[in-house]
């Protein structure tokens, strides 16, 4: 669907893990491009019905790009960077709460 322009200049690269595959990804470059570029090209699906969201506005209006960042629910993807070491899973449904846990 979208794939990265060949860089103009040298670019530092990260490591990333996103639903546990690894991948090298420019510092600092914002998750909801990374998950428009790796299939299934979702960040999360609704609680409701299950229907498929993906980055909509880019700007962190909207909340359609809700991802799990390092263990941390409901983080925007549009407003996070990426980082090297950073795990990220696409929100399936219902996010699990730590007071669902001990619960």
């Amino acid at each position: 669907m979208f794939r990265k322009l060949a860089p103009k200049m040298v670019i530092k690269t990260v490591t990333i893990s996103v639903d546990g595959v690894i991948m090298e990804v420019e510092d600092g470059e914002a998750i909801a491009a990374v998950l428009l570029r790796v299939p299934p090209f979702i960040s999360r699906t609704t609680p409701v019905d299950g229907g498929e969201r993906a980055p909509y506005c880019i700007m962190g209006v909207c909340f359609e790009c809700l991802v799990e960042i390092d263990g941390v629910t409901s983080i925007r993807s549009c407003m996070s960077m990426a980082y090297d070491g950073m795990v990220i899973r696409r929100q399936l449904g219902r996010p699990v709460a730590a007071a669902d846990i001990l619960t």
